[in-house]
């Protein structure tokens, strides 16, 4: 038996030490290891990142990890890295949950922090801002877009617990060549800048031309000078579809537009083509929670506040449209149909002064499925078609043989569940987002106990933006913590999202090599 494992090591030795790497990054100012381009990405020799991030296949590929290691990078980087196998990913990852910041704010012709060109990789717990001093109106001296991250080419790659916000431009742009991308747990906000007319820069864009699926999940996305998430395409003359196979799910985004003093859409999903070719189509907008700054109490709802627009081009009809089991709360015309060939919209709850229809857009309402929807506003009257008439929910059913099942309720009924959602982040356990709602501003009992908690356990409740610890805890035997709402990140007192994180031990990394000789012996 020994002498078969001695065998067995002989041969595979060094197939096994070949097929997993880790390399290690460092800053160019840290006091002991400064990152070089001379450098060999060891410890002893880290590189600098912009050196790790050109790393062909040859040196760095699918099953290796680049590990960050804590500290500012102040620059704008162009990731060329790319995987030779479909089937493994090179990660770019914070070495132990350190906190690793992609500062921007340089001299720097590039138009993004952090442009991604490469297959097949995963960029993960990392931070890319503007940090210090910048113009942020067109016009001022010194005053340039800058993007947070681009990614402009390569499939397969995942965007994984990002924080992106303060950069002068939009946050993240996902881009038509990049299919089969997933974006995980990414925190946007404040991203954008003025430009002479308004405010500029929205949360993310996306566009997809492949089948693949874009998977937008638990993000959180808020306070953009424009929009929060924009599926578009302002190109007027397309000759391909690339709009199109792209999931928004479990997401809260909310308040976009604030910064640029002008609530805008949190979500729109449209084209501008006048070809009718670039039609946006297969789109999911599922389980998400999108929410503007609305005084529930008063009973009113004014003002500019849309929470999601389908389609805007009337030569681009979307198409194959899903908009399940989402809360929208927002002003006036919350949501906005503006035109879709066929579109499902079921199980959401909408709390808005009126729903607002272009009257082109009633050409195909026999293809749409609405049903299960639950509607709050301030009008018995409020599904507006523009420029034609306002209809009470009973007279929409009769003239559209919609909605048979939806219900309507005043404003002044309006209330919902005091947890919105509490979820568990699936790349990292000890870490938790909880979005609440308590029209009163009252405390809220968030309850943990379906999740794999233990009593005692600590715990700190975190402002999403800056990292704040608002307070810390210890898991009782209910697993119910009361978190206050507060007015956190220009919220309303109604309406707060936070993150919980459980305190856990960082373990020490055994490399591939070393739990293989574990497992072997």
């Amino acid at each position: 038996m020994k002498l078969k494992k001695a065998l067995f090591i002989i041969i595979f030795m060094p197939l096994v030490i070949w097929s997993q790497q880790e390399f290690h990054v460092f800053p160019p100012n840290h006091s002991t290891t400064p990152g070089m381009p001379s450098g060999n990405g060891s410890l002893q020799k880290p590189w600098d990142l912009q050196t790790a991030l050109d790393q062909l296949s040859n040196t760095v590929d699918g099953g290796d990890t680049i590990w960050l290691h804590e500290g500012v990078y102040s620059g704008r980087y162009i990731s060329s890295l790319g995987s030779s196998n479909a089937k493994k990913k090179i990660v770019v990852d914070a070495y132990q949950n350190q906190k690793v910041v992609l500062n921007g704010n340089v001299a720097s012709k590039r138009g993004s922090v952090l442009e991604v060109r490469g297959s097949h990789v995963s960029f993960r717990n990392i931070e890319i801002t503007f940090i210090g001093e910048f113009a942020r109106k067109q016009g001022e001296k010194g005053f340039e877009i800058v993007n947070g991250l681009n990614h402009v080419s390569g499939v397969n790659c995942e965007f994984i617990n990002l924080k992106i916000h303060n950069n002068p431009g939009s946050g993240l742009g996902s881009w038509k060549r990049t299919g089969g991308t997933l974006i995980y747990g990414c925190t946007i906000f404040n991203n954008g800048y003025f430009s002479t007319k308004r405010g500029s820069g929205v949360g993310m864009y996306i566009q997809n031309e492949s089948n693949a699926i874009r998977m937008v999940k638990n993000n959180i996305i808020f306070n953009n000078y424009y929009k929060g998430v924009q599926v578009w395409s302002a190109s007027k003359k397309a000759k391909t579809s690339y709009v199109k196979n792209v999931t928004l799910k479990n997401n809260v985004i909310f308040n976009n537009g604030l910064p640029g003093k002008q609530f805008r859409d949190n979500i729109i999903v449209a084209t501008d083509d006048r070809n009718g070719i670039n039609i946006a189509k297969n789109i999911k907008i599922i389980e998400n929670i999108i929410y503007h700054n609305t005084d529930i109490k008063s009973f009113q709802n004014s003002g500019h506040g849309t929470s999601l627009s389908l389609g805007y081009r009337a030569s681009a009809p979307l198409e194959a449209i899903e908009v399940i089991n989402n809360v929208f709360i927002g002003r006036n015309y919350a949501l906005r149909f503006v035109n879709a060939k066929d579109l499902i919209f079921k199980n959401n709850t909408v709390y808005t002064a009126y729903l607002h229809f272009n009257k082109s857009a009633l050409n195909n309402i026999s293809k749409w499925k609405f049903d299960n929807n639950t509607y709050f506003t301030k009008n018995k009257v409020p599904f507006r078609v523009a420029g034609s008439k306002d209809y009470s929910l009973n007279d929409w059913k009769a003239q559209h043989v919609i909605e048979s099942k939806s219900s309507w309720q005043h404003l002044k009924e309006f209330n919902l569940r005091n947890v919105l959602t509490v979820k568990q982040n699936e790349y990292d356990s000890s870490k938790f987002t909880a979005v609440l709602f308590e029209k009163n501003g009252a405390n809220v009992s968030v309850d943990l106990s379906k999740f794999d908690l233990k009593k005692n356990q600590t715990y700190d409740v975190l402002n999403i933006s800056n990292g704040e610890v608002l307070f810390t805890g210890r898991l009782s035997e209910s697993k119910i913590i009361s978190m206050p709402i507060g007015t956190l990140n220009n919220t309303n007192s109604n309406f707060g999202v936070f993150e919980i994180k459980f305190d856990k031990a960082v373990e020490k990394k055994m490399s591939f090599l070393t739990r293989w000789l574990k497992w072997l012996f």
